[in-house]
């Protein structure tokens, strides 16, 4: 395959201004894909500069022409999902499904969002004292800084950039290290739909601290939109406040996966697949603690087991593979870390364990049972593929085990009656509950959380507002 692998400044490809380069490496065999221009300081300015030119000639566009101009981009994209799934299975390592899945979700975001430019809609009331009339109306924001983590390396990105550009903003981009190619190459895309020079800016580097905090301490920055781990979401918070930018944090999670004894038992073993294994696991919404009633236990237990064993292990292009490697020899190392420490305080082994001794990241498909409380698996994300299975016996008990964590992303529930699966996800502290459902993502719906999940939504008519400001105007006449 072709790669871009230079800065994107203005629309053009730029080295960096110091010459620096970082390596990208295939997860699967560990092989060099290519070197990637880092970004420096300087980068940073040319990019400011840069957006906030296209910004305040972008921002006067009618909503109509936002929209066209996004449309045009979902179908573009949507013509080479082929393309885009080989990249990121690529530089990510995720099984050929998995990609197509995400390139396909990354374009959904233009056309949901070139929908969403022309219904910004604001309101006129009258004040209830005074008499005067509040009309209220949404302003670009402003600049936007856009951060992406390694494990959706189009959709995270995508997510961010088509709301900002619907709402009339610019946006500077910082993808992972692990995986800028795909970014990158959405570039040209983006230049074929013709969104103007010097609005979607893309900066690489291997250097994130220095350049974050170059590119949020400008004053002409005004949001700052960050998808990843919550403590490096709190260091960016920090650094933000210096400016007071508006913040969208998208931060860890800590799944729990409820099923009760009156479930359908295929379609929770089912959902529970998508839950845990979509993108290996590698996922914040990813189910990291299953919650099964005791009625049923054996039960699941088996059928669960049975369907992770029949998953293929191998080099995510290959089609016919479900499970590729993890990113990189620090998530492999954490994954089997947190199965050790399970382990050696009393859990037992039903499937998997142990990295694959052959070239590259893989993990197998693992199920521990009998997990005791005190393992590090129920209090942090375990991101890979292993599922740690307790058992619950009655309501109240388990919504309190599920909301006891520091984080409030997603929780998934299980029953077929739909009463008492509303009553438990209204008590579940969570921004996100999939009811009989192994999956919440959905641009057309707010994506985010509670607690140390995050602040903010994407997605749904809410992710425009990510990017914008509420003005009041007072009148009368």
């Amino acid at each position: 395959m072709e790669f871009h692998n230079k800065l994107y400044i203005d629309g053009q490809w730029l080295d960096s201004s110091s010459g620096a380069e970082f390596s990208v490496f295939n997860p699967a065999d560990e092989t060099l894909i290519t070197h990637v221009a880092s970004a420096t300081k300087k980068d940073a300015k040319l990019a400011i500069n840069a957006a906030e030119i296209a910004m305040s000639k972008w921002s006067k566009k009618s909503p109509r022409e936002r929209s066209e101009v996004l449309r045009k981009v979902f179908e573009l994209m949507d013509q080479r999902l082929d393309y885009f799934a080989e990249l990121i299975t690529l530089e990510n390592g995720k099984g050929y499904t998995d990609a197509i899945g995400e390139a396909r979700y990354a374009a959904e975001f233009f056309r949901w969002f070139s929908e969403e430019a022309v219904r910004l809609e604001g309101s006129l009331s009258t004040a209830p004292v005074s008499k005067a009339k509040i009309m209220v109306h949404h302003k670009p924001a402003g600049i936007a800084v856009l951060i992406t983590p390694w494990n959706y390396p189009a959709a995270m990105g995508t997510r961010k950039i088509a709301p900002a550009l619907a709402a009339g903003c610019s946006v500077i981009i910082k993808p992972a290290s692990e995986t800028p190619l795909t970014m990158l190459a959405l570039m040209p895309i983006l230049e074929e739909a013709g969104v103007p020079k010097g609005l979607v800016n893309v900066l690489p580097t291997d250097n994130a601290a220095v350049l974050t905090e170059k590119l949020l301490l400008d004053p002409r920055v005004r949001v700052i939109s960050f998808t990843g781990s919550t403590s490096v979401g709190k260091i960016i918070l920090k650094v933000a406040s210096e400016q007071v930018l508006k913040p969208a944090m998208e931060l860890g999670g800590n799944a729990p996966l409820i099923v009760f004894d009156d479930a359908d038992l295929d379609e929770s073993v089912n959902g529970a697949m998508l839950a845990k294994m979509r993108n290996l696991g590698e996922a914040c919404t990813a189910a990291n603690r299953f919650y099964i009633q005791d009625n049923i236990y054996d039960a699941f237990v088996q059928k669960f087991t049975a369907k992770m064993k029949a998953l293929k292990v191998g080099n995510g292009l290959d089609k016919s593979v479900d499970v590729g490697p993890l990113v990189n020899e620090k998530t492999i190392s954490k994954v089997e870390m947190l199965v050790n420490d399970a382990l050696s305080k009393g859990a037992k082994i039903l499937l998997g364990g142990k990295r694959l001794k052959n070239k590259g990241y893989f993990f197998p498909p693992t199920v521990l049972t009998d997990i005791p409380d005190n393992a590090k698996c129920l209090k942090d994300e375990i991101f890979g593929p292993v599922a740690t299975i307790q058992k619950f016996t009655n309501q109240d008990e388990v919504i309190k085990r599920a909301n006891d964590t520091e984080y409030g992303l997603v929780a998934y529930v299980f029953t077929q009656d739909i009463k008492r699966g509303l009553q438990v996800s209204e008590q579940l502290e969570f921004g996100m509950v999939g009811l009989n459902r192994g999956i919440v993502s959905d641009p057309a719906a707010p994506f985010g959380g509670s607690k140390q999940s995050g602040l903010g939504r994407e997605g749904g008519h809410e992710g425009i507002l990510e990017f914008t400001e509420s003005q009041y105007i007072s009148l009368e006449w």
